[in-house]
């Protein structure tokens, strides 16, 4: 186990009562104060409208830690009493968050804290603004010690809001204060990718247009919008999926080498590469919407269906996209998105083809059928990477059998952290490497915004598909790999 050397500070949640902080945030603060040892080091004070006590929200702590996936023992309730604090804020008004502020104050008096500050917002996001300005307003972002500001996706709907969220943001706390959070970032195998790219130049020297012939990511989920239709219809796959998760990989994989480790030498690498993006058109995107189908062996409603959707809804739940990087490592290289929901299975693959050979000299034999080498990064689940390549089987005629090297994170180190847990001890570090910079946010944005205004009409596609049929999005049947 590493530890890591950390400033006692106090870690404020804004929505403490909801599932994000029970399912997420919870679990995450209490393996990293008994992992890294922090000890007393790390106060967390739960802050929303429910009216409870501290007795009560211990409770409410207790009872989501114990009924986690988590190794807990008699320690837990002690650890409740040591670590967790609430206060409910009922309004938005500046009063509120000056009581706020007294109640900050008098914690990091009773447990001698330096006055560091985390805010976390697991709010709406409509309500960022709100809670941002308050805190600015009551002055929560200056102390004694450092402050700093974590804000859950989405980071706007369209490219004005983001400009806006921003502008509020910028008014209250350095950029170097904002950490805006995609637990994407967070996983393990995304991590790697630098690593997989950087440290091993035998796949970064073939990493570009002369040996890549297409850049495949696919985010697929089996389940539907799960009861969240008011959230859903207002979102729709491309601002769910696309503008963050899939664009960050997308950063990740086509970014040039950093000039160094620094988080903003990175940072600024990934948003060469959006700007780098040509404008999507709306022949290189398909929406689709599910319709009724059996989804491991069940059958399911199609979104029109689900309770809350409007019965005329066009938001789509899958996106299919066509991405051209008009740079000189990628020029000509297409990067293939996909995300939905009821698809035949949950999975996220980056799928790199390289380029068959341009001569191929086995053309005499007719039993001969030669596949170019893949490489598959499996994100989730099954972390790992798989390299394809073609050997020949033993005997006479000659004849050809795809093979793979195959590496598991499961088979090599013990089970992986929750990605939250690895934000969140970044957060406490005060490192913003896998982070989502406002510049970023705002190129991102920049992307999808005319594909967001034009309102593309959604196709059908069964419950338990891959999507719309290619053709309605591409010239050709095999631009999609199969999953």
């Amino acid at each position: 186990m590493v530890e890591f050397d950390m400033d006692p500070c106090l870690f404020v949640v804004f929505g403490a009562t909801g599932d994000l902080m029970r399912r997420k945030l919870l679990p995450a603060l209490y393996q990293i104060t008994r992992q890294q040892k922090l000890g007393d080091r790390v106060k967390i004070l739960g802050v929303s409208r429910s009216n409870m006590d501290d007795r009560g929200f211990r409770s409410m702590a207790r009872t989501a830690l114990a009924t986690s996936k988590l190794d807990t023992d008699e320690s837990l309730g002690r650890w409740c009493e040591q670590h967790v604090h609430y206060y409910p804020l009922r309004t938005w008004e500046t009063e509120q968050f000056q009581a706020l502020g007294e109640i900050i104050r008098d914690l990091e008096r009773r447990h001698e804290l330096p006055g560091n500050r985390v805010f976390y917002l697991a709010l709406p996001p409509e309500v960022f603004p709100s809670a941002i300005q308050g805190l600015g307003g009551a002055a929560g972002n200056r102390s004694r010690g450092w402050t700093r500001l974590v804000v859950e996706k989405p980071f706007g709907r369209d490219l004005m809001s983001a400009r806006q969220l921003n502008a509020i943001a910028r008014q209250y706390f350095d950029e170097a204060q904002t950490y805006r959070i995609d637990h994407y970032l967070g996983k393990e195998t995304v991590q790697n990718i630098l690593v997989f790219r950087f440290a091993n130049p035998i796949f970064e020297t073939m990493w570009n247009r002369d040996r890549v012939e297409s850049v495949q990511i696919t985010v697929a989920e089996d389940l539907g919008i799960e009861q969240r239709a008011g959230y859903y219809e207002q979102t729709g796959a491309l601002r769910d999926m696309v503008q963050n998760h899939l664009t960050q990989i997308v950063t990740l994989m086509a970014m040039e080498a950093p000039s160094s480790f620094h988080p903003e030498a990175i940072r600024d690498e990934k948003v060469k590469v959006l700007h780098s993006i040509a404008p999507i058109s709306p022949s290189a995107a398909v929406f689709g919407q599910y319709t009724e189908g059996n989804v491991n062996g069940h059958k399911v409603p199609g979104y029109l269906h689900e309770p809350g959707v409007a019965t005329d809804s066009q938001v789509e739940t899958y996106v299919g996209l066509k991405l051209a990087i008009a740079n000189w490592r990628w020029q000509g290289v297409p990067f293939y998105l996909r995300t939905g929901k009821r698809l035949p299975r949950r999975t996220t693959k980056v799928v790199v083809t390289f380029r068959c050979a341009p001569v191929s000299i086995f053309k005499p034999f007719d039993r001969c059928d030669l596949h170019c080498n893949v490489l598959i990064i499996t994100i989730q689940p099954d972390e790992g990477f798989d390299l394809h390549f073609e050997v020949k089987m033993p005997g006479q005629p000659i004849q050809f059998q795809t093979q793979s090297l195959r590496f598991r994170y499961s088979e090599v180190f013990a089970p992986l952290p929750d990605a939250y847990q690895t934000l969140l001890l970044d957060v406490l570090r005060g490192d913003p490497t896998l982070f989502v910079r406002g510049d970023w946010v705002e190129a991102s944005w920049r992307l999808y915004d005319d594909l967001l205004q034009k309102q593309l009409k959604p196709y059908p596609y069964p419950a338990g598909t891959w999507g719309p049929s290619p053709q309605n999005l591409f010239s050709h049947q095999t631009d999609w790999l199969p999953i």
